[in-house]
């Protein structure tokens, strides 16, 4: 590079960077305002470095004044078309961003937004990503109110669950007070047997509680899944031939799972009285295990007689109880419950990052359901 060429570069650098200092002054200082004034602040800097430049060099190299009007002339010429495009251009970014901001307000008042498919892919992506958050928001507004609904419905039958035993034990208790009670054995059994459902009722809406509020504790070890069928199958045989239903088990050798023993049992143990309650007299109930490439899979199958949508969809709710789909057994108040027994199982599978979920089977009308838990491979 020759001498005159670096003193050329040295100049227009010079005079550049000196506009350049004075651009980003007036940008810092005009930061809050619309972005139309930024991207005219480019435009008045790119031409004023020119500008610069020229008048630098004009005067060591002794350009004739002809000659440095010429390009002047030029270049304001050029930065005033310039400045008008950087400020049709600003208008129009400002206007989308206008569009954008009308969005966020109604996704915050309504809830709801619609992707504005205009502008550069920035603000394209911006707004996608709006509405896709207002999807999401959309869904747990739904989530919520089938929570809050599920929340109502539990009241409601808690209420009822403990409103009926609570008024035969008064009744009983007076009966026994006054000395008109005709078999006081009986009548005390009677209250034995209510204050135990009730415990029962306390004791899994404790169990919930603690596992909305996330604090339920999993202690794994393993266990046999053999072990945990037969026993769960042992203590429900009797409720299963008190109401006329046919239990059966069957698990591979062999197969075990890493989880809390307590709580796989009690998973177990609900499916199955759950199974119980809503199979009629001269059903069956099976239960079978076994292990998969993914993990451990536990299936309860009754004969309910199916289940419609809106209840496969609401089954593992808190305090959904499906009236028609229940059957009247000889033990009744046994088998009553307040809706939360499933709500128990999905949380306590879930604390082991399983899932379980719910189908019908027969074709072509459902026979009953199958409660399928999938617990992963540890």
């Amino acid at each position: 590079m020759t001498s005159d060429q670096v003193q050329i570069v040295t100049m227009a650098a010079a005079a550049a960077v000196a506009v350049g200092a004075v651009g980003l002054l007036a940008a810092w200082l005009l930061r809050h305002r619309s972005i139309r004034w930024q991207l005219g602040i480019v435009v008045v800097v790119t031409i004023g470095a020119v500008l610069g430049g020229v008048l630098g060099v004009s005067h060591k190299m002794f350009i004739s004044h002809h000659d440095w009007e010429v390009v002047s002339l030029v270049a304001v010429v050029a930065g005033g078309v310039a400045l008008v495009v950087a400020l049709a251009l600003g208008a129009a970014i400002s206007q989308w961003s206008e569009a954008l901001r009308r969005g966020a307000r109604a996704l915050d008042a309504h809830g709801s937004y619609v992707a504005d498919p205009r502008g550069p892919s920035e603000l394209q992506a911006l707004s996608e990503e709006l509405a896709r958050t207002s999807e999401r928001l959309e869904q747990a507004r739904i989530r919520e109110a089938r929570l809050e609904g599920s929340r109502r419905e539990l009241v409601s039958w808690v209420s009822h669950d403990l409103r009926t035993p609570l008024a035969g034990m008064r009744a009983m208790t007076e009966a026994l007070e006054d000395g008109i009670a005709t078999d006081p054995a009986r009548y005390h059994r009677q209250i034995r047997t209510e204050v135990d459902r009730m415990v029962r009722m306390v004791d899994d809406l404790f169990e919930l509680s603690r596992i909305h509020a996330g604090v339920v504790q999993i202690r794994p070890e393993a266990v046999m899944l053999g072990d945990l069928v037969s026993e769960a199958i042992a203590a429900a045989d009797p409720v299963a031939r008190a109401c006329g239903v046919r239990l059966d088990g069957r698990v591979e050798e062999g197969v075990e799972v890493t989880g809390d023993a307590g709580g796989l049992a009690r998973v177990t143990t609900n499916l199955i009285m759950n199974a119980i309650r809503h199979t009629p007299a001269d059903g069956s109930v099976e239960v079978l295990g076994r292990s998969t490439p993914s993990g451990i899979e536990l299936a309860v199958r009754d004969e309910c007689g199916g289940l419609s949508a809106d209840p496969i969809a609401r089954v593992f709710d808190v305090g959904w109880r499906d009236q028609a789909a229940a059957h009247v057994h000889a033990v009744g108040d046994d088998l009553r419950g307040a809706g939360l027994g499933l709500a128990i199982v999905k949380g306590i599978v879930e604390a082991h990052q399983g899932d379980v979920r719910v189908e019908n089977v027969g074709a072509p009308v459902p026979s009953g359901c199958r409660f399928m838990v999938r617990l992963p491979a540890r």
